[in-house]
């Protein structure tokens, strides 16, 4: 029955990017970068793009790298949906938190 279902309606696209954004409740922004090859002169250049995420559970922080998969849409506004942290980032669990050591008395 899945694959009768996943040929009627196609491959859903699966991108990974960088969550720059975790204010929202249920939505993060997430920026995926992409490399585009110049139709005219061949150089590679990266596009960037920032999409709105649908985050049921609010795991994703600043900083994570992020699995998400394109779902019927869901809100208007959020047309992707979260699908997996693939690597968490060291912002926010205290390993950033404790002071820096720098060269200016207190």
């Amino acid at each position: 029955m899945s694959e009768t279902t996943t040929q009627q309606r196609g491959r859903r696209k699966v991108m990974q990017g960088v969550v720059v954004s975790d204010k929202m409740d249920k939505t993060i922004v997430v920026l995926v970068e992409d490399r585009v090859k110049h139709p005219l002169y061949g150089k590679v250049m990266t596009k960037s793009s920032r999409i709105k995420v649908h985050d049921e559970d609010n795991t994703a922080g600043i900083g994570d790298r992020v699995r998400v998969t394109e779902p019927p849409s869901i809100v208007v506004a959020t047309s992707w949906r979260f699908a997996l942290v693939a690597e968490k980032s060291g912002l926010g669990t205290g390993i950033l938190d404790e002071p820096r050591m720098t060269g200016f008395p207190l």
